[in-house]
């Protein structure tokens, strides 16, 4: 495999970001599936490889795999002019497949996924984009927004939600509402897949995600086991949910 770091301007986001790819090297494929790896929210571009062995899982695939830098802004257009989500879920899929023309434009081959922050901005691509992604993966993800003000140990003070959602009051049904965005999907669904530890302080917001995209009939695969918020299980984890993205089949959830 192939690992670039790449250093670009964005227009989305109005200043120059980078990112890193993993590319095959030896692929005769004239079209590689890609995945879309999205970082958790005190992590950067560098995290998947630097924690898991995502190149060598990527490598034994044929894969491609992008890693974008979303900071601390939770794939999200922020009310202050920060269009992360029109960058991660629009123009970073036009940038790199003109930057790496042998990345497929099929839907059907382009995916995301994400841990944690990252858990959070997969959904959110797929729900809303459904006409890009056709699958999306969620380790641990922090997939209720409205809820992360309210956590019993908050991960950052009011100011901070209100400087990526708006008034946290009003996320419920808002743009940033995961819930709502699941249930106005209604054409090219993704399937869904989704891990979470339970003993992990996100385990039950996973929980209400889960039995509500069941109810909406979501095709979905979905799992938990004993394990927290760690590394060690999200790398355990990975192989399983490649497999699933380029062939394993997803299982109604009921």
């Amino acid at each position: 495999m192939a690992l670039l770091h790449v250093d670009f301007y964005s227009d989305a986001l109005g200043r120059s970001t980078h990112m890193d790819a993993i590319l095959p090297e030896k692929s005769t494929s004239s079209h590689w599936k890609t995945l879309y790896l999205l970082h958790g929210m005190t992590d950067d571009s560098s995290t998947w490889q630097r924690q898991t062995s995502v190149e060598r899982y990527a490598e034994e695939r044929n894969l491609a795999v992008i890693l974008p830098d979303g900071e601390l802004k939770w794939y999200t257009d922020t009310p202050w002019g920060e269009n992360y989500f029109e960058f991660v879920s629009r123009e970073l899929v036009q940038l790199t497949r003109r930057m790496f023309p042998r990345l497929s434009r099929d839907r059907a081959d382009t995916f995301v996924a994400g841990n944690s922050m990252g858990g959070y901005g997969a959904l959110k691509c797929a729900l809303k984009h459904p006409e890009t992604f056709s699958k999306a993966a969620s380790f641990s993800g922090a997939l209720d927004a409205a809820a992360l003000p309210q956590l019993p140990d908050p991960l950052a003070d009011h100011a901070y939600w209100e400087d990526v959602f708006g008034p946290v009051d009003q996320i419920p049904g808002s743009e940033n509402d995961l819930f709502a965005a699941a249930q106005h999907c209604v054409e090219n669904r993704p399937d869904v897949w989704m891990w979470c530890g339970t003993e992990d302080f996100l385990y039950d917001m996973n929980l209400r995600m889960r039995e509500h995209l069941a109810a909406l009939g979501y095709t979905l695969d979905s799992s938990e086991g004993p394990g927290d918020h760690q590394w060690k299980y999200w790398d355990r984890e990975l192989p399983r949910m490649l497999d699933w993205l380029l062939g394993g089949e997803a299982r109604a959830c009921r």
